[in-house]
């Protein structure tokens, strides 16, 4: 099996600043204007984008969310991928990868405006995963939780706190 350093070096991914390892793979020359996408987009989008995304060992993809919903695709490695959402106040885990048989799907889905957050249960493996995101992927878009939602959300704080990054 191929490490986790030879996907980095092979896909050229770099440091995402939620966590983990990114490499955009596919950015759609084809834009939605601002006028044709949801309230709270400000400029245009690309109608897709799609990233290789890497986590290895305790490395976690800290609580955010985005303004499109982001289909997650399990690629390899040999750990799972848990994906924990926030809906409605409440904890949701699901888990990413090739094991149906314990439950784990190939694909999730992670809908738009929701906070979420994903970390691997086996913490001497890795995942490689990918993202696809429609309306495509813009930073701006882009938000990382910290300490206002942990005032939010205070009966689930200690839960979600480890997957928080603070300053």
């Amino acid at each position: 099996m191929k490490t986790a350093a030879y996907w980095i070096e092979k896909l050229k991914l770099q440091k995402h600043p939620e966590g983990g390892w990114y490499h955009e793979v596919y950015l759609s020359e084809d834009v939605i204007p601002q006028t044709g996408l949801p309230a709270g987009f400000r400029g245009e989008r690309s109608f897709s984008t799609s990233i290789y995304y890497l986590l290895e060992g305790n490395d976690f993809s800290a609580f955010h969310r985005i303004k499109s919903d982001e289909i997650w695709h399990y690629y390899g490695g040999n750990s799972a991928v848990e994906i924990i959402t926030i809906e409605r106040g409440k904890i949701k885990k699901l888990i990413l990868g090739n094991d149906p048989d314990k439950g784990q799907k190939l694909q999730l889905v992670v809908p738009k405006n929701t906070w979420f957050a994903a970390q691997l249960p086996d913490k001497k493996g890795f995942a490689l995963a990918g993202c696809t995101v429609s309306p495509g992927f813009h930073f701006d878009d882009f938000e990382l939780a910290g300490e206002r939602l942990l005032k939010e959300l205070p009966e689930i704080k200690e839960q979600i706190r480890p997957l928080i990054k603070t300053k």
